[in-house]
């Protein structure tokens, strides 16, 4: 849920600064830097403020003691899962989906069986979102709704088996599609997906190849799936089904699903592609089509909000280590020798910052979310003749949207609409020679790129696990009736989240946050500015 703030008066001072960062880290998940200096020039004597937040469907007055009830209320609101009983007036059945078979069952006294398992989730449990409770908006890594960092219970569905579900199973046509670029874990999910509606009894379950070109570029033709199909693609990196990015419009994909007599879809993919399936479900809606739309998000730079993590993310994370680690050979072995690695991230820095502070060879790490400017007294370039001085090497760790107000844009996209970046890695490489020869001070500079090769790998055991239970409960979420949502995990417990509330913005690193601090305290660098 968006949530902004607003004040009335025309004091300026702490408070109010505080205001439109927390106004941020609800909106994107870290305060901005670029608000409005205050003019107003009285400043000696406090005007007493009316705070109120802002959602995107009510207003609230802090100075109202109910506040509290009426943003849980709104907060429920938003965070109620689609279900397809809001448009049709179906009654459940009991599910197919059970392990008793698999166990010994319990008898009484009398001999008689006993149903003692208790594997299914009831449709009231909840989650909760956050679990620390701030004392002051001052404190690292904050999130507070009111000034006084009141404690805010936020509640969100716990995912799992359900008793009753929505679908006959052998009625089922189910469709897996992939999108977006690649990222470790793909076939583990497809894998995972396919096992778990067969334990329901679904026999029909087909993949779109190619992204959601599948369900439109003649010449493509949907991939029957089984057990004996998917058994080991988890083996391999990449997607069984094949990616792309871009795709139709979204009333040609839900015509080709309702042509293909289509009654779940699972899209597996990050922003874009959950904004596409959220586009898809509510075209169903429209339509009145029987169809759930589930997500599960995918993306190594682990910029989805409210989540924890996205799968492929730790993977990512450990071969962009192993880069690390290679420059930092490269340049320790090398008289004046400087490391420099170039790591994926196009809005956010959270690759960048973990490969750092698992490593523990970076010297400088330069994320988006932290503004850094390379010359200058306080630049990055003298740091780095520092550091040439006092260890003889050094290592940089740069995210490739970093520093794009450095460089010159083209403005071009990508077929995604994703704004295609200048090369920070490259312009750092080429600064950084040209200053050190400019000074009359060798420097051999080792530029590492490894963009690809850390998103075409297998999934880590880390990766794997998560990968296996985010598609389980995604089928889990079909058959339970959802639609329109997508399977994740938050604050270390597997939950369902509206696809709404995930695509208002990127998920970014927060600038103040205890993880920040934590690998600037490793790296050791001052601000750059």
């Amino acid at each position: 849920m968006a949530v902004a703030l607003k004040t009335s008066g025309t004091f300026c001072n702490a408070l109010q600064q505080w205001l439109h960062p927390i106004r941020d880290q609800f909106l994107y998940g870290y305060p901005h830097s670029n608000t409005k200096e205050c003019k107003s020039k009285n400043t000696k004597r406090p005007v007493p403020l009316c705070v109120k937040a802002t959602s995107t469907k009510a207003e609230l007055d802090f100075s109202d003691p109910s506040w509290k009830q009426k943003f849980q209320k709104d907060w429920d609101e938003h965070f109620n899962l689609p279900h397809i009983t809001d448009i049709y007036d179906l009654k459940p059945m009991i599910t197919t989906f059970s392990l008793k078979k698999k166990r010994t069952p319990i008898r009484d006294e009398s001999s008689t069986p006993m149903d003692m398992w208790n594997g299914y989730v009831n449709n009231d449990d909840r989650a909760l979102m956050k679990v620390i409770n701030y004392s002051s908006p001052t404190s690292a890594g904050a999130e507070c709704i009111d000034p006084d960092c009141s404690w805010v219970e936020q509640w969100v569905h716990r995912a799992g088996p359900r008793k009753d579900i929505y679908y006959e199973p052998v009625e089922v046509q189910a469709a897996i599609v992939t999108c977006g670029g690649l990222c470790p874990g793909l076939n583990d999910v497809i894998r995972q997906v396919v096992f778990t509606l067969e334990t329901y009894g679904v026999k029909n379950i087909v993949g779109i190849p190619f992204g959601y070109r599948g369900f439109f570029e003649k010449g493509l033709k949907e991939m029957p799936l089984s057990r004996g199909i998917v058994e080991n693609i988890n083996l391999a990196g990449g997607s069984f089904l094949g990616v792309s990015r871009g795709g139709a419009k979204t009333s040609e994909i839900v015509d080709s699903i309702q042509a293909r007599r289509i009654d779940m879809l699972f899209v597996l993919g990050g922003n874009g592609t959950h904004a596409g399936a959220n586009a898809i479900h509510d075209e169903c809606r429209k339509r009145k089509l029987k169809v759930s739309v589930v997500a599960v998000p995918k993306t190594i730079d682990n910029d989805i909000p409210l989540m924890d993590k996205t799968f492929g993310f730790d993977t990512a994370v450990e071969e962009a280590q192993r880069a690390v680690n290679s420059a930092y050979i490269e340049a320790r072995s090398a008289y004046h020798g400087i490391g420099l690695v170039k790591l994926m991230g196009r809005s956010s820095g959270f690759i960048a910052m973990h490969a750092s502070l698992s490593s523990g060879q970076v010297d400088v790490c330069l994320i988006p979310e932290v503004p850094f400017t390379l010359d200058g007294e306080y630049g990055v370039l003298q740091h780095l003749e520092h550091l040439l001085k006092t260890k003889g090497f050094c290592v940089v760790c740069v995210a490739e949207a970093a520093g794009q107000e450095l460089l010159q844009n083209s403005g071009a996209t990508d077929a995604s609409g994703n704004v295609i970046l200048s090369d920070i890695g490259v312009h750092m490489q080429q600064k950084i020679k040209m200053h050190f020869k400019g000074i009359g001070v060798h420097a051999d500079v080792k530029y590492i790129d490894p963009t690809y090769m850390v998103r075409a790998c297998r999934a880590n055991a880390s990766d794997a696990i998560l990968c296996t239970v985010l598609g389980q409960n995604a089928v889990h979420a079909a058959f339970a009736g959802f639609s329109g949502i997508t399977s994740c995990i938050c604050n270390n417990h597997y939950v369902y989240l509206p696809i709404t509330e995930v695509i208002t913005a990127p998920k970014r690193v927060n600038p103040n946050s205890r993880m920040l601090h934590r690998c600037l305290t490793s790296t050791g660098q001052p601000d750059f500015h």
